[in-house]
C-alpha cells in the first residue's frame, strides 16, 4: 500500500502538469496537492475548472522564480514535480531572456529551498528530448551528450545540469525526465497539432515549416503521466529517464493524418518560412523506464483520432486562446 504524499506541482495549469494532476486525483483519492502556477502564457485556469473545489486540491497563484513563496511551499511537502516552464520553441527565438528566467532560474530557486528547508523530498523534474539536439539515424539513450538548438532546449539543458550537480554535492532526491512531443487535450493552440486542428476548423491554410519533413516522436498525454507516476514511486534517485513511445513522424504526416480525421482537404497545406535551427529529428531509447514497467498505453492513431475530437467538442477552451498572433504562421518572427 502506498502511503499518502503530499504533493507540490509547479505549472500545473499548463498542457502536462493540469493533466497530471487530473490523473493523480482520480487515481489516489488520499493525495493531497498544490498547485502553484503564475498563470503566464500557456497556462489556463479552464484546464482544470472541474476540480477546483475539490478538498483535496489548492491553487496558488505564484511565480516559480518567488524565493520566499517557494521555501515556504516546500517545507511540508513529500514530492515536487516541476512542470513550470515556457516551452514553445518559437517564442524562446523570439525573446529568449523570459526561457532562461523561467526555465533555469525557476529549477535553481526550487533547489536552493530543497537543500535549505527539506532534503529529503523527492524532486521530479520534466524536462524535454530536445536537450539532445536532432540526430538523423538511431536514438538517444541518457548517456548522449546535451547539444541544444536553441534557447528553449538551452534553458531546459542548464536547469537538468543544476539538478544533476546539485543531487551529488547535496544528494537531493532528485529525478529528470525527458519525454518527447506530448499531444492530447488542454495543449495550448499554439502547439503543431491544436493549431492545425483549429485552423482547419476553420478552413485556414495549415503552416507547415520548410517542407515538412522534421520528424518527431509522438507520446500522448496520459502515457507521459503514467511514467512520472511511475518515477515518483519505484524511480533511482539522481538518474535520468528517457520517455517515448516510438511513433515517429513528419510534421507534413501529422498534419495529413489530422486532415483526414476531419475530413478536410490536404489543399489547405501551406509550405512557409523555417524557423532557425529547425531539428530534423529526435528519437530516444526508452529502454531504462521500460524496465521499471512502462509502456505505452495508446495508440497513436486513435489517440490523435481522440485529440481531434476533443478540440471540436471544446471549442469553449480553445476559441478564447486562439489569437491571431497564438495562431500565426511564423510565430518566431514576432515580438512576444
Amino acid at each position: 500500500m502506498i502511503a499518502p504524499l503530499k504533493i507540490l506541482i509547479t505549472g500545473g495549469l499548463g498542457f502536462i502538469g493540469s493533466n497530471f494532476i487530473r490523473y493523480m486525483l482520480s487515481e489516489y483519492p488520499d493525495y493531497r496537492i498544490i498547485n502553484l502556477d503564475k498563470v503566464g502564457l500557456g497556462a489556463n485556469q479552464n484546464n482544470l475548472k472541474d476540480i477546483e473545489n475539490d478538498e483535496r486540491y489548492r491553487f496558488i497563484k505564484g511565480s516559480v522564480t518567488n524565493c520566499r513563496l517557494i521555501s515556504s511551499l516546500i517545507k511540508n511537502i513529500d514530492v515536487i514535480i516541476n512542470f513550470a516552464a515556457e516551452t514553445h520553441v518559437d517564442r524562446s527565438i523570439a525573446n529568449p531572456k523570459q526561457f532562461f528566467f523561467s526555465n533555469t532560474l525557476g529549477v535553481f530557486t526550487i533547489l536552493e529551498a530543497l537543500r535549505e528547508h527539506n532534503p529529503k523530498a523527492t524532486f521530479i523534474h520534466i524536462s524535454t528530448d530536445e536537450t539532445y539536439g536532432d540526430i538523423r539515424e538511431g536514438s538517444f539513450n541518457e548517456e548522449s551528450r546535451l547539444k541544444p538548438s536553441n534557447p528553449y532546449s538551452a534553458s531546459k539543458a542548464a536547469a537538468d545540469m543544476f539538478i544533476l550537480a546539485y543531487h551529488r554535492t547535496y544528494n537531493l532526491n532528485t529525478f529528470i525526465l525527458r519525454p518527447t512531443n506530448n499531444f492530447g487535450p488542454y495543449q495550448f493552440p499554439e502547439k503543431l497539432i491544436p493549431k492545425t486542428i483549429i485552423r482547419a476548423s476553420r478552413n485556414l491554410p495549415i503552416p507547415i515549416y520548410g517542407k515538412g519533413t522534421n520528424i518527431r516522436d509522438w507520446l500522448y498525454v496520459i502515457d507521459t503521466c503514467k511514467a512520472i507516476e511511475l518515477i515518483m514511486h519505484k524511480g533511482e534517485p539522481g538518474e535520468i529517464y528517457n520517455i517515448s513511445a516510438g511513433n515517429e513522424y513528419s510534421n507534413i504526416e501529422v498534419v495529413k493524418k489530422i486532415l483526414k480525421a476531419m475530413d478536410k482537404p490536404e489543399t489547405l497545406i501551406t509550405f512557409v518560412e523555417d524557423r532557425p535551427g529547425h531539428d530534423v529529428r529526435y528519437s530516444l531509447d526508452s529502454t531504462k523506464i521500460r524496465k521499471l514497467g512502462w509502456r505505452p498505453q495508446y495508440g497513436f492513431e486513435e489517440a490523435l483520432k481522440d485529440t481531434v475530437k476533443w478540440y471540436m467538442e471544446n471549442e469553449w477552451w480553445w476559441k478564447p486562446l486562439a489569437s491571431k498572433k497564438i495562431l500565426s504562421p511564423t510565430p518566431w518572427r514576432l515580438r512576444w
